[in-house]
């Protein structure tokens, strides 16, 4: 299983100094978290995309990722959302291969529609589109990236003819691609139908939301032929904030908390602590809370935590990734290892993609999921779902 951490590039102000970093330290202050993230140990750094304030993380991700590549050594190298709507599937075929031979392999994608309305015509694209644009523009990614010579025409991007995206992926092995969704069922159902990976943000929504999502696309990658549900590639994301004590620990992070872009005004602390994944408290604490997404998502591959929201200083910030790595992964290795059922798989690799390869060479290749599509633009007819559990039109 990965363990590792998430940044959404937020440069809020810090509530209890009123200071508010610029924009060049936040960058800065991003590859440290990294740096730190790969010598504790931790398996993942994840960076998001946005395109306005208040955000500094990268609009091309895959730029601070080639950077990582050169001053990490170990650590995957992901997106915590790559916008698959607004983002030319061309510039993400050819800028993450380029990331991914950068860095060695250690290179992967979660792909979002992403919930910022105005970004949408920025882009000359329409909100009301998001899934549309996911499925269309992910059948193109994944065309780029398998076939050499590509001939193709959808709705939403011009044509193209016989053309092929440079750099070629690293040892002809793609990245290794999650979809990211909190609330759309079709985005599990895309994510079933390839046998990729599911990521569920696990925020802001209570436990029962992410069990739902997570057993609906379990059941359609199974649907689809890929292998038993337990078989299913799962990620979760989550927040934690830790001190010595739970009292510290709250009394410390209530401010952030409180003032925060995205939580502040919206409920208090205690109530987010009980009624969502937001675990503040001590590593042990920690520990205890995460054991329990097991019990209603079952096991997984990918956790994920953020950790440097909501104006936290970069000291502080550091100090999360130490306990992160020094005592609470350390615990969670253990105890997921313990308690993972048999035959469930790891979470992909570069290296494990390339040694199953390897060990598939003489079987006969099955036919690729996007080849289940439209031959015209290779979209996969992933049905329309009305909630998640995976009613569609067609059955009613």
């Amino acid at each position: 299983m990965q363990f590792g951490i998430f940044t959404v590039g937020d440069v809020t102000t810090n509530p209890t100094t009123g200071r508010t970093v610029s924009e060049h330290e936040r960058i800065a202050n991003t590859v440290e978290m990294a740096k730190l993230a790969d010598e504790v140990g931790l398996d993942v750094f994840a960076t998001g995309q946005h395109h306005n304030p208040p955000f500094v993380a990268p609009a091309n991700p895959a730029v601070l990722m080639a950077n990582l590549g050169v001053v990490t050594k170990n650590i995957i190298l992901s997106t915590s959302t790559t916008l698959i709507t607004t983002t030319d599937p061309v510039r993400i075929a050819e800028d993450y291969a380029y990331a991914q031979h950068l860095a060695g392999g250690r290179v992967d994608l979660m792909l979002g529609r992403g919930n910022t309305g105005p970004v949408y015509p920025w882009f000359g694209k329409d909100i009301r589109d998001g899934i549309p644009l996911a499925i269309e523009n992910y059948a193109l990614l994944r065309r780029l990236w398998n076939e050499e010579n590509v001939t193709w025409e959808g709705k939403f991007r011009t044509p193209l003819q016989g053309f092929t995206s440079t750099p070629r992926p690293l040892d002809d092995i793609a990245p290794f691609v999650w979809h990211g969704s909190i609330r759309s069922p079709e985005i599990a159902e895309q994510a079933a139908y390839y046998g990729d990976g599911f990521f569920h943000n696990h925020i802001f929504w209570p436990p029962q939301h992410a069990a739902q999502m997570v057993q609906f696309y379990r059941e359609r990658f199974e649907h689809y032929g890929h292998g038993r549900a337990q078989d299913a590639i799962v990620g979760l994301g989550g927040q934690v904030f830790m001190a010595e004590s739970k009292a510290k620990a709250m009394e410390t992070f209530r401010p952030y908390f409180d003032h925060a872009p995205v939580y502040g005004g919206a409920g208090s602390l205690e109530d987010y602590t009980r009624q969502t994944p937001l675990t503040v408290g001590t590593p042990d604490e920690v520990v205890e809370a995460t054991l329990g997404f097991r019990d209603y998502v079952g096991d997984y591959q990918r956790q994920l935590f953020l950790i440097d929201h909501a104006g936290l200083p970069h000291a502080e910030v550091m100090h999360q990734i130490e306990l992160l790595g020094t005592k609470v992964v350390p615990q969670l290795r253990a105890e997921m290892d313990v308690r993972r059922a048999a035959g469930v798989p790891d979470a992909p690799t570069h290296a494990s993609l390339l040694a199953a390869r390897a060990a598939q060479a003489t079987d006969t290749p099955s036919a690729d999921a996007g080849q289940m599509g439209s031959v015209e633009t290779g979209v996969p007819r992933v049905p329309k779902t009305d909630n998640v559990t995976g009613t569609r039109a067609e059955d009613r």
